[in-house]
């Protein structure tokens, strides 16, 4: 299962998040530094409506959606990458997880402490980000001493590696994380053995007030986040509000949507965090039925369709031979699979298959 830890500072709300996200309040919420010390850990669904409508076509009475694993890690301060606070724990948590969710405190509020003493969104990401870099630069200077030897007696792997570091190593001295380096594939490949803090997926999530959710992409805070993690990250923002967002989960579903329309929000922050995490790592989703069930899939985008296969059995990948496959909004447009087939819109697909996100696929193999 791949997997996601919330990061951020002391007191920015992460372990509210984490609460609201998981609907559960297995995080201890408090109002100083290092409430969390080991991580909190729960299994996410990804909100998909296509499930609910597969199964109004099929009648199975029971839909499996995609998850995520999700980690609430330990505040991070200054001096994390030389061991200061909980930096070791927190470097070695965000080490194992596949992209991360930045949660960056967009409120003010006496009563909840600011471990820096004051509200600044983009010192907070600076700090976070300084952090991961220093622990890098010192994962990039440990490969280039293993590398450099094996480099010089014209190891094709090592040449490649050391040129690579030999462009990352400045790139993070300046500041700049490793997602924001220019690689091509082979240097993606490569780069991914590194197993660089600085070159994980992230998305900034900008905890805010109560108040400010309704308007919440021309409140200030917000506003610079946006601005500063897209020339500085590459990366993408959402506004939440961790604490309605935990208020939300202590309610029946329609209490819940009544409660964001009384506020002047359509959808909860929550559920889009969720699926913007799930396309930052580049994952689909592909649907399967049978009598018993409908159940939504995961792969990786690009994916062919035997590795979709293998995704629900090894043995449907190895003995692959063909795919039966009918987009899911023409299907539901059409109403029923068979008139999907009388309109052509079903088809049969081959081992060169690339699965597009929303098929719906049943496999044929050889036992």
């Amino acid at each position: 299962m791949l997997k996601v830890g919330i990061v951020g500072l002391p007191n920015v709300g992460k372990s509210t998040l984490f609460n609201a996200i998981t609907r559960t309040h297995k995080a201890e919420v408090a109002n100083y530094p290092f409430c969390t010390i080991a991580p909190n850990v729960g299994v996410v669904t990804v909100p998909d409506t296509r499930l609910g409508q597969l199964d109004t076509i099929f009648h199975t009475g029971t839909t499996i959606p995609t998850t995520i694993e999700l980690s609430d890690i330990a505040g991070l301060v200054a001096g994390a990458s030389k061991g200061e606070g909980l930096g070791n724990q927190f470097l070695a948590n965000i080490r194992e997880v596949d992209a991360v969710v930045h949660v960056v405190r967009c409120f003010e509020e006496a009563d909840v402490v600011h471990t820096a003493g004051s509200i600044d969104p983009i010192r907070d990401i600076e700090t976070v980000a300084t952090e991961l870099i220093l622990a890098d630069l010192e994962t990039v200077a440990k490969r280039v001493e293993k590398t450099q030897k094996k480099a010089k007696s014209g190891e094709k792997e090592a040449q490649s590696e050391m040129a690579l570091l030999d462009r990352l190593a400045p790139h993070l001295n300046a500041g700049r994380p490793a997602s924001t380096l220019a690689v091509h594939d082979e240097e993606a490949r490569l780069l991914r053995q590194f197993q660089l803090l600085s070159a994980k997926p992230v998305i900034f999530a900008c905890n805010i007030a109560e108040g400010d959710l309704a308007n919440a992409a021309s409140q200030p805070f917000v506003a610079a986040v946006a601005s500063y993690v897209k020339t500085h990250h590459g990366a993408a923002y959402l506004p939440v509000s961790a604490k309605i967002e935990a208020e939300l989960g202590d309610l029946p579903p329609e209490e819940a949507r009544e409660f964001l329309r009384d506020l002047g929000v359509a959808d909860s922050g929550v559920a889009e965090l969720i699926r913007q995490t799930y396309a930052l790592l580049g994952l689909i989703t592909f649907f399967t039925h049978n009598e018993k069930e409908v159940r939504a899939w995961t792969v990786r985008h690009g994916a062919k369709a035997p590795q979709a296969a293998g995704v629900i059995h090894t043995d449907f990948e190895r003995g692959f031979i063909k795919a039966e496959v009918l987009a899911c909004n023409e299907l539901v447009r059409l109403g029923s699979v068979a008139a999907a087939r009388e309109s052509g819109k079903y088809r049969l697909e081959g081992k060169d298959y690339e699965v597009a996100d929303g098929d719906v696929m049943l496999f044929r193999f050889a036992t």
